[in-house]
C-alpha cells in the first residue's frame, strides 16, 4: 500500500534582504507642517532555489511627497525562504504569492514604520494588504492579456 505523501510547508529563513532611506529635502522639510501624500507600491519575486526550497522577496516602497517635493522615499525587500514540498504544481503560484507574503508583510511594515521613524517623521502604519485579492487581480490581467 502506497501512502501519499502529505504536503510540507515550513519557514526556514525571514531577513531583510535590502532597506533603504532618503530625506532628499532636509532639514527644510521639517519645517513644513501639511502633511505629506504618501504612496505605497508593493512588488512580489519569487524563485525556486533548489529542490522544494524556494525565495520570496516583498518589495514595498513608501513614497511621501508634499506637491513635487519628496518628503522621504523608503525602500525595503523582505526575503523569506520557505521549503515547500509535496504540493501540486498549480498550488504552488498561490502559495508563493500569497501565503508567502502574508508571512513576509508583517515584518516588512516593521522596517517600514522603524526607518521612517528614526528619519524624524512619525512612523507611518501600513494598512494590511489583501494578497489573495492582489493574485486574483493579477490572474484576471493576465486572462484579459492573453
Amino acid at each position: 500500500m502506497t501512502e501519499q505523501a502529505q504536503p510540507q510547508f515550513s519557514i526556514e529563513k525571514l531577513y531583510v534582504k535590502d532597506a533603504s532611506l532618503e530625506v532628499p529635502n532636509a532639514p527644510e522639510v521639517f519645517l513644513e507642517r501639511e502633511t505629506p501624500q504618501i504612496d505605497v507600491q508593493l512588488t512580489i519575486d519569487n524563485k525556486n532555489v533548489s529542490e522544494d526550497v524556494y525565495h520570496v522577496g516583498l518589495s514595498v516602497t513608501v513614497t511621501a511627497k508634499k506637491e513635487d517635493k519628496t518628503v522621504f522615499l523608503v525602500e525595503v525587500v523582505q526575503g523569506g525562504v520557505f521549503t515547500i514540498k509535496n504540493v501540486p504544481s498549480e498550488d504552488l503560484e498561490p502559495i508563493l504569492s500569497i501565503a508567502c507574503p502574508n508571512i513576509l508583510f508583517p515584518y516588512a511594515r516593521e522596517v517600514v514604520s522603524d526607518l521612517v521613524n528614526r528619519a524624524g517623521f512619525p512612523p507611518v502604519i501600513l494598512a494590511p494588504i489583501n494578497f489573495e485579492g492582489l493574485y486574483a487581480q493579477r490572474q484576471q490581467q493576465e486572462v484579459g492579456n492573453a
